[in-house]
């Protein structure tokens, strides 16, 4: 009998999400589902840098939700640095699926010579990143209140609205 990389891959993950754990957040299946969304949004046309940016910012909007849930509940879990641990493990279980299933890593799938997954991702993270930052800032200047109601959600998002709409035009062939 032989068994592709795809029916391993999800064997491997539908174990995983079978197995008894407590509920939270992020879990084995959210990774599962991030492929699958590529999936999807590969099927309908959408070039996977558009998509990629938003899988980006999910991964930094968990791995700071879950370093602040972690302050609130698990205060002895603190250390330096780790929201880099928690992003590189966020990482990992995201892009290791993808590129054992071959869509990370593709020769024929880049732009400006770099992975259009990774490329879509780094750039999301990035802004999100320093959207979310920067209405901390702001907030913080304006003594503990935001300028205009839902700015924690706009600031980060508009960003990647706009940039979705310029990779979508950039890779549109």
């Amino acid at each position: 009998m032989k068994f592709t990389k795809s029916a391993i891959t999800t064997a491997f993950f539908a174990a995983i999400a079978a197995a008894p754990l407590a509920a939270s957040a992020v879990c084995p299946v959210c990774t599962v589902a991030v492929g699958a969304g590529l999936g999807l949004t590969r099927w309908f046309g959408v070039d996977d840098t558009v998509t990629s940016l938003w899988i980006g910012a999910l991964i930094v909007s968990m791995t700071a939700w879950t370093v602040n849930w972690l302050a609130a509940k698990k205060p002895r879990w603190r250390f330096p640095a780790d929201f880099w641990v928690w992003l590189a493990g966020y990482v990992a279980m995201v892009f290791v699926p993808l590129w054992y299933e071959g869509i990370v890593g593709h020769p024929l799938n880049s732009l400006w010579g770099m992975d259009k997954v990774l490329l879509g991702s780094a750039i999301g993270g990035v802004v999100f990143g320093a959207m979310a930052k920067a209405y901390e800032i702001m907030k913080a200047r304006n003594g503990g209140r935001a300028h205009f109601p839902f700015q924690k959600v706009a600031m980060p998002v508009a960003p990647l609205l706009a940039l979705s709409l310029v990779f979508y035009v950039i890779t549109k062939h």
